[in-house]
């Protein structure tokens, strides 16, 4: 999608969009390798702060005019699942002390 943006935004909203869209899932792969609970809860918030950030580019590119829409339902889609997890852990956490 950010090779339609104009050339100037190579290094700009173009670059941060590609880093949050690659760090959602970095983090949650990075944080899925820990040795406990507490820390991947830890990286799943740093994925959703990156996907509140990742929206909040489209938006901005949207009007900019970059880009006519983008795949709001997909990262609803993604924080539905990220917060579903999130409970989930949480919940093993209460529940083994």
């Amino acid at each position: 999608m950010t090779k339609a943006f104009p050339y100037e935004e190579r290094y700009g909203l173009s670059s941060q969009i590609r880093r949050c869209a690659v760090s959602v899932p970095s983090n949650i792969a990075e944080g899925a390798n820990r040795h406990s609970i507490k820390d991947f809860l830890r990286f799943l918030y740093i994925a959703k702060g990156s996907l509140s950030e990742l929206e909040t580019q489209l938006t901005i590119a949207v009007r900019l005019g970059y880009i006519s829409d983008f795949a709001n339902d997909l990262l609803s889609r993604t924080l539905m699942l990220i917060n579903a997890l999130i409970k989930s852990l949480k919940l093993r956490v209460t529940n083994n002390q």
